[in-house]
């Protein structure tokens, strides 16, 4: 009986750890703090998070085929810039204008790696680089405000059925995500492609046009990462997202999706967004308990030592798996 509830692989026990953790955290939260569980620090909670879970959507789909996305925090931030600079014309413009930015990235991301043969370390960091110069450039290194007119912010800051905007747009990305890896025969061939290049090629598989997918699907969802950004905020943010990458990374690896490609899972990763945001979120509620007085460097700090902790867990649970086999 009690096999009918053993995980069956190393990645089904990462992923029901982070959920178990991230339950952890919740009720420890609600606990200690008494305002923890109120409407306004969870809408708030899911509002702000919203733009982590679309990155870290779309870096799922890329470490599942093997490769890495860097870019993903510059080309928020230069969505952000564009769509402030179009959103005078309209919400929808300035939402298709971060969108396009967001695209225009990923399908260069997926020419330099396909195409032209570049590792996807090194083309995503010259993509890195290059989106940050140009929304430093566009905005002439300050912030853009966005026209409060035109119904742009409403994109960020309002609610639609007592739920926040950005989260109704992640929720659906995220269960679009799910059909697709696995509902969809493509689903498959992305994890073919990240279980082995080659053995995906002999099975006929079209393993460019799936990288290439891939880091167009995930530039499209840094670009709309961006433009909620700028909504939510009120301004383009050209030094924004410095590290967004690095939470995409971790919320996908906390999830239990291999570096290496070949397996992973999208509800999985939506939980290591969480769980990672959740740090932050018991951190700032500590500091207002007025027991320590944590600057956001040292909750960065506390955050990465987190990490660290949840992997290095994971790992010998993942080796005890592979022994017990």
């Amino acid at each position: 009986m009690l096999s009918l509830f053993r995980p069956k692989s190393s990645g089904d026990l990462a992923r029901l750890g982070v959920i178990v953790a991230l339950l952890a955290l919740i009720l420890f939260g609600a606990l200690r703090y008494e305002n923890f569980l109120s409407p306004f620090n969870i809408l708030s909670f899911l509002r702000y998070n919203s733009m982590f879970a679309l990155i870290g959507l779309g870096m799922a789909f890329v470490i599942m085929t093997g490769g890495i996305d860097l870019s993903v925090g510059g080309v928020a931030a230069l969505a952000s810039v564009v769509s402030a600079f179009a959103s005078p014309y309209g919400w929808a413009a300035g939402m298709s204008a971060g969108l396009a930015a967001g695209l225009v990235f990923g399908l260069l991301n997926g020419f330099m790696i396909t195409q032209m043969r570049i590792q996807p370390f090194i083309a995503t960091l010259a993509a890195m680089l290059a989106s940050y110069g140009m929304a430093l450039l566009l905005a002439d290194n300050q912030s853009v405000d966005v026209s409060y007119e035109t119904g742009f912010t409403m994109i960020g800051q309002d609610d639609f059925l007592g739920f926040p905007i950005p989260a109704w747009i992640a929720l659906a990305a995220f269960v679009i995500g799910w059909i697709f890896l696995e509902r969809l025969p493509a689903g498959r061939h992305v994890l073919a492609v990240g279980d082995g290049e080659y053995t995906a090629s002999l099975m006929g598989l079209k393993v460019k046009r799936t990288i290439f997918s891939v880091y167009a699907v995930s530039g499209l969802l840094a670009g709309l990462a961006g433009t909620i950004l700028a909504a939510q905020f009120g301004a383009g943010q050209p030094t924004e997202g410095v590290g967004w990458e690095l939470f995409a990374i971790a919320s996908v690896v906390v999830g239990g999706t291999l570096l290496t490609g070949g397996a992973g899972s999208v509800g999985a990763t939506l939980a290591g967004v969480l769980l990672l945001g959740m740090v932050f979120n018991i951190l700032n509620f500590e500091n207002g308990l007025g027991w320590i007085s944590l600057s956001a460097y040292w909750q960065s700090v506390i955050r990465g030592l987190f990490l660290l902790v949840v992997i290095v867990l994971q790992a010998k649970i993942s080796g005890r798996s592979a022994q017990a086999q």
